[in-house]
């Protein structure tokens, strides 16, 4: 005495169909909309030298290992670490010129740049986060 059930297939299909784009598109979506509003506020606060070498190392990565997604944001130039972790007490003082002259920090630099941009806009990024993985 058995009842006949439909669809469980097609049903089984369509979830798989939701699960392969969560994990396809809509999860790496959330994450570059993420890069978009921490990078862009970071590198108005990276301190910007004669060369300019550590703003234009700013990257922006995204892998996939199975069913985990990672996305990375930072700076690759080999000072960087050294830079974002200072102190910022020469901050406004003024640079010898064999260093490139100009003053440290400016013009609008802050020690732990991209720190601070993430915590600052922590909300942001949890809204786009949650808009972008609505079903």
């Amino acid at each position: 005495m058995g009842v006949r059930v439909r669809g469980i297939q097609q049903a089984k299909r369509n979830l798989d169909k939701v699960v392969d784009d969560i994990q396809g598109r809509k999860a790496v979506r959330a994450i570059v909309s993420a890069f978009s509003i921490i990078g862009p506020l970071s590198a108005v606060r990276t301190p910007v030298g004669k060369t300019s070498v550590l703003i234009n190392s700013l990257f922006q990565n995204i892998t996939t290992d199975g069913a985990r997604i990672t996305g990375r944001i930072g700076y690759s130039a080999n000072y960087a670490l050294y830079v974002h972790e200072a102190s910022g007490v020469l901050k406004g003082k003024s640079r010898p010129a064999s260093q490139g002259g100009g003053r440290y920090w400016d013009p609008s630099g802050e020690p732990n740049f991209l720190s601070r941009a993430a915590k600052e806009t922590r909300d942001q990024v949890d809204a786009v986060i949650r808009k972008e993985m609505l079903l």
